[in-house]
């Protein structure tokens, strides 16, 4: 058996005529546009936005043809990277007959993404270790798994996944393999994004909205095969991606040294965070992170989130998920947000001796 993304794709989707716009049907250089049913007169905003954006975003993706080394024809942009995976869910897994398989615990979206599609959801639990348990991932798939998601580094848990485990799962499943690639830039890891000519069913998850700090914006980025991303470009919506991000976009992309300079600085604080956090009584166990947030076990974590909530300070309880139990979710903040709060957690300390 070989991979072949005919065999995944579904019937409706591959017989879909897209809805064809005018900016898609147009190609080029003009400077009358006629086509769209536009506001000719402008906007209150500015001139430029009365006109509909790029469909296919084609600078921003040349710019990220630059930063990244992957070609422009397998580059989709999408609303969030949870547009993309909404798009996977909906052009590869028919309803109410295939299933994904997703390691928890891990991003939520997936499961929420296939529930909204009525599609079947197989739980594969990471090893104590946050690792992939390759076995249990074998007896779990059948001829109806269209897609394995696994996020590197993993959400909430920080970790890399074993790059080699992830090669075992890419060289025997003939599905698709969705890597989860939002928090890479904080990570030693080498993205897969360097291994999409050497396997056809894959797929990487990138996103602007962690290390590019552009979570407002909503952009997240699929890489993969041309042929796959032609599958979803098909059935986006026309405009997915507004005027004004593709703009904000395009700056951003634009500061590389400045976005290298932050990350620099986030792993540099996760260390010294997690230094001063070991410190605190309240602290049980700190997870090693490859992102730019910490698994923190606390002794009560429920208490320690009130506590924090109520003095202004959000963190993530993940008290409640399998195999996170007692830990609350850490984001590094700046230096002074970072001291806020461990100020507050010395003092919950000492009142709680």
């Amino acid at each position: 058996m070989s991979f072949n993304l005919n065999n995944l794709v579904r019937e409706n989707i591959k017989n879909l005529k897209p809805y064809s716009s005018a900016r898609d049907e147009f190609r080029g250089e003009a400077h009358v546009f006629l086509d769209a049913n536009e506001n000719s007169l402008g906007s209150p905003l500015a001139k430029w936005y009365n006109r509909y954006p790029d469909p296919l975003q084609v600078k921003v993706k040349e710019q990220l043809e630059k930063i990244k080394g992957v070609a422009v024809p397998n580059i989709f942009i999408g609303n969030g990277s949870d547009e993309c995976i909404d798009i996977l869910c909906r052009a590869f897994c028919e309803p109410s007959i295939d299933n994904i398989i997703i390691c928890p615990p891990t991003y939520g979206m997936y499961e929420v993404s296939a529930g909204i599609n009525n599609i079947g959801i197989k739980k594969v639990n990471l090893t104590p270790a946050f690792q992939l348990d390759l076995d249990a991932i074998e007896k779990a798939i059948d001829d109806h798994t269209k897609m394995i998601f696994l996020c590197s580094p993993n959400n909430p848990t920080g970790n890399a996944l074993h790059y080699q485990d992830i090669e075992v799962i890419l060289n025997n499943y003939f599905g698709l393999v969705v890597i989860d690639e939002a928090y890479i830039n904080f990570s030693r890891q080498h993205s897969f994004t360097k291994e999409l000519n050497n396997y056809p069913n894959l797929v990487v998850l990138q996103t602007l909205s962690k290390a590019w700090g552009l979570a407002a914006l909503r952009l997240g980025i699929a890489f993969a095969s041309e042929e796959i991303i032609q599958v979803m470009n098909k059935i986006k919506p026309p405009y997915n991606i507004n005027q004004a991000s593709q703009e904000i976009a395009l700056k951003a992309l634009e500061e590389v040294e400045q976005v290298n300079d932050m990350i620099v600085e986030i792993v540099e604080q996760r260390k010294k965070l997690e230094e001063v956090l070991l410190k605190i009584p309240v602290v049980i166990h700190i997870y090693p992170s490859d992102a730019n947030f910490l698994l923190v076990k606390v002794t009560e974590p429920k208490l320690i989130y009130r506590f924090l909530l109520e003095a202004g300070i959000v963190v993530r309880d993940r008290s409640h998920v399998e195999l996170c139990e007692g830990c609350l979710r850490i984001t590094v903040g700046t230096q002074k947000e970072n001291d806020e709060m461990i100020r507050l957690l010395q003092q919950f300390s000492l009142k709680n001796q």
